[in-house]
């Protein structure tokens, strides 16, 4: 079955330890598979089979983290963001389709660099986000899920200032995860994505190795406290930023 993948035993070694370290992110901070994984399957495949194939393993991953934790969902947070989601993933839809999406792929690269810098920089920051910001995070978290699969960032920004417990920030971020990735498999299957057999036996063979990140992302962030989990966040957003502006020097 495996010879229907056409990959090398080479190739198989950075493919498994993209995935691996991607799932550790989503694990500890419940996003960022496609900015931490993407660069490295973009080098064996098309983006056209990555972003469904990693959204594949993010509906598993998304409801993996979110079982064990239902109960510390933040429902009046999910709710208010939602919709604003919701209206997020259908415009980037529309631009995926209908606009040069790279250039809004350095604009936001740039923003979200720039806030995470200033988050590292500035200690004191308001101790509670106000509600209004659902609005352009949902939206523009749902806008960029769709366009890049990299939208998570936003959500974490903005349910780490609004929660105090970080238990609370991962269920609701993985609730929020798992409500995205099943509009966009729902796509995908609509468009046929999931026919080609080769690509659902890829992420079977990728399986394991997601538990495995899984697993220990969880672990670390069980020693971290709120201070250094929204701090970690933030090294990651900013990593997040930067991983968007290289894609864009790459195009």
């Amino acid at each position: 079955m495996l010879t229907q993948l056409s990959f090398s035993g080479l190739d198989w070694l950075p493919i498994l330890l993209g995935v691996g370290l991607a799932y550790i992110v989503f694990g500890i901070a419940g996003f960022g598979t496609a900015l931490v994984a993407g660069p490295v399957l973009i080098h064996f495949m098309p983006l056209s089979r990555v972003i469904p194939l990693l959204v594949l393993l993010d509906f598993v991953a998304a409801f993996g983290n979110l079982l064990p934790s239902r109960r510390d969902v933040v429902r009046g947070e999910l709710l208010r963001l939602l919709p604003f989601m919701a209206i997020g993933c259908t415009l980037g839809v529309v631009f995926l389709l209908r606009l040069k999406a790279d250039v809004l792929l350095l604009l936001m690269g740039l923003f979200v660099s720039a806030y995470a810098v200033y988050g590292l920089a500035v200690r004191v920051r308001p101790a509670n986000l106000s509600g209004f910001w659902a609005v352009p995070m949902g939206t523009v978290g749902g806008l960029f899920g769709a366009l890049f699969g990299s939208g998570g960032f936003l959500y974490a920004l903005y349910l780490s200032a609004r929660l105090e417990a970080k238990e609370q920030v991962r269920a609701t971020q993985s609730a929020l995860i798992s409500c995205s990735t099943v509009v966009r498999l729902s796509l995908f299957l609509i468009a046929g994505v999931y026919a080609d057999s080769s690509l659902l036996l890829l992420a079977a063979c990728l399986l394991p190795v997601m538990f495995v990140g899984l697993w220990a992302g969880r672990r670390l962030t069980l020693k971290l406290s709120r201070e250094a989990f929204v701090r970690l966040v933030t090294w990651l957003v900013l990593a997040s930023g930067l991983a968007m502006i290289g894609r864009y020097l790459s195009l």
